[in-house]
């Protein structure tokens, strides 16, 4: 009859085996993959040359099947943490990134633009995970109670515990890539040789982009013989003849207004300095006062009490007045100064591999802004995220993934590019609810876990975005259209039973009724209707930022996903007539509880009510 969902994870070793089968099929037989045909079609034949280049180490290939093993968790909603969780379209999801890697897979198959990862950089004394390949989700809860563990070179599987936690993740991540999204991975010196072999590997070497370096301030003094002040972002595409790089202007930029002494078209921007680093008190040289038409001072205000800064110092000032690149214009009965940027007065420009205006202060700072106290050690910028999501060539269909989100600057810093540029930029986060050291300031703030830091600092960022957007010069629609909100998801084991396969002595004959007893309702009890509503949708490929309503057909309520693209009734004694009016709403397809339907009679007739239709029903 209908297809029943398993609450596993997309099966990955099947989804490329079919692949390989639509374009070989000769390669085949008995449903097995003949190797040594594929190789020789392709014209690689064996030769039994074992002193090929490879990249080996010990727990490869158990790292390989890990990646490939279905899941068998899901992701939980909780509304309660959320900001604004009806609306928004961004996502933050605490759980072990490995996992939640793999329950992305069915939703987000070739859907992300850009990924940004500041995984562990293996110092000695860095957080590494250790993934359990018999039962991951009990490893995952194990894993939640634990402070960070440290990977000592004494050790003696120093550099191959790193591989063997990076290698599975970066397997899953290329699958979530578009075929022309980018990644972007922070390293230092102490794993950057093994990350590019890894990269090669896994997106292949062909598509290397770029690795940049990025200078830091002052140095580390501790190091042995120089003091260190690089890290590098090492960047691959999914395909580098469909990648396009962004760049630092763009040619496509429209210029409303017309100079007639000129005969020019220009466009207008705030001279006064926005976002982060725009009060006076943060560059104190550049604020002072211009003259505006009305022969008065005109001093850079954030808001009526608040004074803000220039971006342009006195001379380039006095410069831009005098060549006519400065304007003014009132906003709510006051001037404004803009800087005029005349059409083809800026050319475009590839981004470099060299960063070095960006450094760590300037974030650390950030945090303590946000929270009043340093509650993270070393918080990537702000900046240097914004810069890789522009060099990504994002636009507002573009969804960023980070699953090592840390304090979660990437959220910060997309919302942020979002407020500067006018685009809609999507986030999803993933973090690992890893406990913070008693000692931390964290932990004596009140934050027991790093998701508490991350979560915490995007609502405060969303609402410092939205305060300065109010009060900026932006239009009311774009005022509205900015997202600063997020959904929360868990990880945790599904939603459905499974059967308890342990063995049954033979006088336990009373725990096998009662295991059959149990499997009558299929959904565990402490769990919600919104809990089987969001795993259906994620083990369908639905999206979980879709649309989520609810209607009441025949006194049943029924769950409503985007455009009835999927229909969820979990409603104990469904009927035929009730499934005949939820037919009448055409969803593509119907989902309901095996345990919900009133009798066999009604789950039959359900069965051929929706055939006629074209309906496909699910079972759950």
């Amino acid at each position: 009859m209908s297809n029943k969902l398993d609450g596993m994870s997309m099966n990955i070793e099947q989804t490329e085996m079919e692949k390989l089968k639509a374009v070989f099929p000769q390669c085949f037989a008995e449903g097995k993959l003949d190797i040594d045909k594929l190789l020789s079609l392709c014209g690689e034949y064996i030769d039994n040359d074992f002193e090929k280049y490879k990249f080996e180490w010990k727990g490869k290939i158990e790292s390989l099947k890990l990646a490939q093993k279905r899941s068998t968790g899901t992701l939980r909603p909780c509304k309660a943490e959320s900001v604004n969780f009806d609306e928004t379209k961004n996502l933050y999801i605490e759980g072990d990134n490995l996992e939640v890697l793999k329950l992305l897979q069915t939703a987000y198959y070739n859907k992300i633009k850009m990924i940004y990862i500041d995984p562990p950089y293996n110092t000695g004394s860095d957080f590494v995970y250790e993934d359990d390949f018999a039962d991951p989700m009990a490893r995952y809860k194990e894993v939640t109670q634990q402070t960070t563990k440290s990977n000592a070179e004494t050790m003696g599987r120093y550099h191959t515990n790193w591989l063997n936690m990076m290698y599975p993740r970066l397997r899953l991540a290329v699958n979530l890539l578009s075929n022309d999204g980018v990644i972007f991975i922070s390293i230092d010196d102490n794993e950057v040789t093994n990350l590019k072999k890894i990269c090669n590997e896994v997106f292949g070497e062909e598509n290397f982009v770029a690795q940049i370096c990025i200078k830091g301030s002052g140095g580390r003094q501790d190091s042995k013989h120089f003091a260190v002040i690089h890290q590098y972002v090492i960047c691959y595409a999914k395909n580098i003849d469909n990648f396009i790089a962004g760049e630092d202007e763009k040619e496509e930029e429209k210029f409303p207004y017309f100079d007639e002494e000129k005969g020019l078209h220009y466009k207008t921007q705030l001279l006064r300095k926005w976002g982060d680093k725009s009060k006076r008190e943060d560059r104190p040289n550049l604020y002072y006062p211009i003259t505006d038409p009305d022969g008065n001072e005109h001093y850079p205000m954030l808001n009526e009490t608040t004074e803000g800064r220039w971006r342009w110092g006195k001379e380039k000032m006095a410069e831009g007045i005098e060549q006519g690149l400065v304007t003014f214009s009132k906003v709510n009965g006051k001037w404004v100064a803009y800087e005029k940027i005349y059409e083809g007065q800026r050319n475009t420009k590839k981004f470099n591999t060299w960063i070095e205006s960006i450094g760590t202060e300037s974030s650390i700072n950030i945090i303590k802004e946000l929270f009043g106290e340093k509650v993270f050690d070393y918080p990537k910028p702000v900046e240097l995220i914004k810069q890789l999501i522009k060099m990504a060539n994002t636009t507002s269909e573009s969804i960023i993934l980070d699953f090592f989100s840390g304090s979660a600057t990437t959220a910060h810093a997309t919302m942020q590019l979002n407020q500067e540029d006018g685009l809609d930029r999507k986030f999803i986060m993933v973090q690992l609810p890893e406990m913070c050291d008693e000692k931390s300031e964290a932990s004596k703030y009140g934050y027991s876990n790093i998701c508490e830091i991350g979560k915490e600092r995007i609502r405060r960022a969303g609402k410092k975005i939205l305060e300065e957007t109010a009060q900026s010069v932006l239009g009311d629609e774009e005022k509205s259209s900015l997202d600063v909100g997020f959904k929360v998801f868990k990880l945790d084991t599904s939603n459905l039973k499974t059967w308890d396969g342990t063995p049954i002595q033979d006088k336990q004959i009373d725990l096998f009724y009662e295991r059959l007893n149990a499997m009558i309702d299929t959904v565990k009890d402490d769990r919600t209707d919104m809990d089987v509503v969001y795993e259906v949708m994620l083990k369908m490929g639905i999206p979980l930022d879709v649309e989520v309503q609810y209607m009441e057909i025949n006194d049943k309520i029924a769950y409503i996903v985007g455009d009835f693209i999927l229909m969820i009734c979990l409603a104990d004694k469904i009927t035929a007539e009730d499934i005949e009016a939820m037919a009448q709403y055409a969803p593509a397809k119907i989902i309901c509880a095996e345990a919900g339907f009133a009798d066999d009679s009604a789950l039959s007739n359900a069965h051929y009510i929706l055939k006629d239709r074209a309906i496909e029903l699910k079972l759950v």
